[in-house]
Order: C-alpha cells, then sequence, then structure tokens
C-alpha cells in the first residue's frame, strides 16, 4: 500500500491543498510533499495526526475495501426464461437489487409479454434494439419501434407486449430495481 499515495488522494477528495493540510497538522508543507511522494515516512504518531486532519483514523485507512466492479462480462449475467409469457429476462449487473438502478435485457416472442409490474416510485426506462414493442401504461398504450425509447414515472400499472411478427429485443432499467 502506497500511503503517501492514499494521503494524497483523501487531501485533494477533501479539496486541501498541501499549505492548508501542513497548517492544520502542525507539519511543514515540504514534509507533507515528500510523504505524498513516497520520500519520507511519517511516524505513528505524524500519521494519526494527518489523518485526524483528513477525518480519518488508522482503522480506516488501513481498511482494505473491494474493488468495485466496473465491467460485467457475459458470464457474470443471469437469464431466465419464462416460455409461459413468451419472454426470457437477462440481468445485466449480477445483484443489480443492491443498486439504484437495475438494468436489464428482455427478449420478447412473438405475442409475448412482460409481467405486470405494480405502481412504485422511480422511473423506467428502455430502448428497443430490436422489433417493435407495445408499451402499456395504465389505460395508455405506446407503440415503441426499434431505436426508439421509452421514459417515465410507474405511477400506473405497466408492462410490454409484443404484438408483432418477429422478436423483440429491449434494454430496460428501472429505479429503484423492480424485476
Amino acid at each position: 500500500m502506497e500511503i503517501g499515495e492514499k494521503i494524497k488522494r483523501l487531501r485533494i477528495k477533501l479539496g486541501l491543498t498541501q499549505d492548508e493540510l501542513a497548517a492544520r497538522t502542525e507539519l511543514s508543507k515540504g514534509f507533507i510533499s515528500q510523504i505524498e511522494r513516497e520520500q519520507a515516512s511519517p511516524s505513528i504518531a505524524t500519521l494519526i495526526d494527518i489523518l485526524e486532519a483528513l477525518g480519518s483514523n488508522l482503522s480506516d485507512f488501513f481498511a482494505e475495501r473491494p474493488v468495485e466492479k466496473v465491467v460485467f462480462e457475459v458470464e457474470d449475467m443471469f437469464e431466465k426464461c419464462e416460455a409461459e409469457l413468451g419472454h426470457s429476462i437477462c440481468w445485466l449487473v449480477p445483484n443489480a437489487q443492491k443498486n439504484e438502478l437495475e438494468p436489464i435485457l428482455i427478449t420478447l416472442e412473438p405475442g409475448g409479454a412482460s409481467h405486470t409490474y405494480d405502481p412504485h416510485e422511480g422511473e423506467e426506462f428502455g430502448f428497443v434494439l430490436r422489433g417493435s414493442v407495445t408499451l402499456c401504461v395504465g389505460t395508455q398504450k405506446y407503440k415503441v419501434k426499434k431505436g426508439e425509447s421509452f421514459c417515465f414515472k410507474p405511477s400506473s400499472v405497466h408492462y410490454l407486449t409484443n404484438t408483432g411478427k418477429s422478436e423483440a429485443k429491449v434494454i430496460w432499467v428501472a429505479t429503484p430495481p423492480s424485476f
């Protein structure tokens, strides 16, 4: 672990200059600079003072946090087919229920439909990759074709149907997660 680099990231995150950190810790700007460039190592007491000035402590500073996964590969995704409804859903981000949004890829066979979703807080967004679908929101029905998108607040019952003659694929994103 690069202690100096981590101190520098904390300092910058807080919007502090080296001068300001030095003033808060009663250290010289030059010494702060040397620590951040890994040219000097602070004593434990000095490190504690620096971390206090940065709103941290030894325990949090040295805690190993798991690296957040940003890119998801095909093998990370989960697919569920529901033949009786004529659709399959592929969860594009594993464990998206823990996030603020949940993206899926829904494939609708001709005559297929998604589940019917009750009203909820948040927003819904979709982009039609292939075919066309009918978006039903309450009593309103909207035809959405390939290359078009939809976005609405789900304050009514809502679902998708494929009334066309070919398969439809839609990227559908819900906030909060509801699929």
